[in-house]
């Protein structure tokens, strides 16, 4: 890691577009909202094979696809929320 900056120098830098990446500690960083939390959901067994069955298709984990498919539904959800109001 580089000479410490202050928290103005710092941001002048950022400002200037000059790289900040090497007085950053990236050892440390997270994506707030990102950590993931595991849940358990119980699928009738004709699920769990269609899910096999497209994801194969796809050639992505069952689990790959239903992240996908929960995250799409979620963001129709939204975008659906913001056209109405």
């Amino acid at each position: 890691m580089a000479k410490k900056l202050s928290a103005k120098a710092f941001d002048a830098s950022f400002d200037a577009g000059e790289s900040i990446v090497d007085q950053l500690d990236l050892t440390t960083a997270n994506r707030p909202g990102l950590t993931p939390q595991r849940i358990n959901v119980d699928f009738p067994a004709w699920e769990v094979e269609a899910l096999d069955r497209e994801a194969d298709r796809l050639g992505i984990a069952r689990q790959s696809l239903i992240k996908v498919w929960i995250a799409e539904r979620l963001d129709a959800m939204q975008s659906e929320r913001l056209r109405n109001n």
